[in-house]
């Protein structure tokens, strides 16, 4: 059984990561995130704290397209195609088949938003008030590790037939990261520094906490494909995320006077503003990593239902 777990799962892995659109969000939001960073903003004081507002946003919203996008290709298309009901056939539960599916999305997301904290740490150096001028070292460096892992990419396709996009991805995990040290060794002006001068480190809880949401979400798009195809789950997405944000307003206010539906709706909505610490940023505030774990049981607890929610939807499937 163990086998068969991470037989599916790292197939799964590689299948989510060998697809086009992958690699499109995994670039366009690392390069967004710089371009972000790069702007000329106005903000009276306030301008690193609208670049770390925007970065969150981005790593958490093209993480929802990734786990919507993977959890339909992962599910979804598999049962149209009878793929699942091939992998079924064999000893296989669907309970594991569930379970690892869920595990080669998590993967996914893991490797995207490990790549989203390296544009996320960079950008925090390079924020800048009105006085200041866009990190031109940083955007040259680590611009150049992205277009390196591409090169890489189609001289792997070219010359030796492989795919383009498994293997860029992967380039691009070992190019950002090594722009991403190389970038913090020099300054504003092309000269030596110590490591991580001017990064707000703060970001790495930050980013690990929207990854803790976009889990417990991606659980939620995994139940969806079971029964519904893309557009459906992503609607329906949108609809929890949405929800989760306006919890505290329109839900939380009256589960504290004990109203009982209110109490009801507001237990068992996903409360995502838990996750964003864009305030606690912009009031250079920490986050003790408390907090963090006691999230992530939060999220644990969450993602156990939507998996829980999972198996049951997809027990009775009908796969012919």
């Amino acid at each position: 059984m163990t086998r068969a777990f991470l037989n599916i799962a790292m197939n799964g892995f590689m299948e989510l990561i060998r697809q086009p659109i992958y690699l499109v969000i995994m670039v366009s939001s690392n390069v967004f995130m710089l371009f972000l960073a790069s702007l000329y903003y106005a903000g009276a004081g306030e301008d690193t704290s609208m670049v770390q507002g925007g970065i969150l946003a981005t790593i958490f919203l093209s993480g929802i397209f990734t786990a919507v996008l993977g959890a339909s290709l992962s599910i979804g298309e598999e049962i149209e195609s009878g793929t699942a009901l091939t992998v079924l056939s064999k000893p296989v539960g669907r309970v594991t088949f569930i379970l690892a599916k869920f595990a080669a999305l998590a993967s996914s997301l893991v490797l995207q938003c490990f790549t989203g904290c390296l544009a996320a740490l960079l950008s925090s150096r390079m924020a800048f008030d009105v006085y200041g001028a866009p990190d031109y070292p940083a955007i040259v460096i680590y611009g150049a590790g992205i277009a390196l892992a591409c090169i890489i990419g189609l001289c792997l396709n070219f010359f030796a037939m492989k795919p383009f996009v498994g293997p860029t991805v992967i380039s691009m995990l070992f190019c950002m990261t090594i722009a991403f040290v190389a970038a913090n060794y020099v300054d504003r002006d092309w000269s030596h520094q110590s490591f991580g001068k001017d990064v707000d480190w703060r970001m790495l809880q930050a980013v690990l906490l929207l990854l803790f949401a976009l889990c417990a979400l991606a659980g939620f798009a995994i139940a969806c494909s079971t029964r519904a195809s893309l557009i459906p789950t992503l609607i329906l997405c949108l609809v929890v995320f949405l929800s989760g944000l306006v919890s505290d307003y329109f839900l939380g206010t009256r589960a504290e006077e004990g109203v009982f539906w209110a109490k009801c709706l507001y237990a068992i909505t996903p409360n995502w503003q838990l996750f964003w610490m864009s305030d606690a940023l912009a009031n250079d505030k920490s986050i003790p990593l408390a907090y963090v774990l006691r999230c992530g049981q939060y999220a644990v607890g969450t993602l156990a239902i939507s998996l829980g929610m999972a198996v049951l939807l997809f027990e009775d499937r009908e796969l012919s």
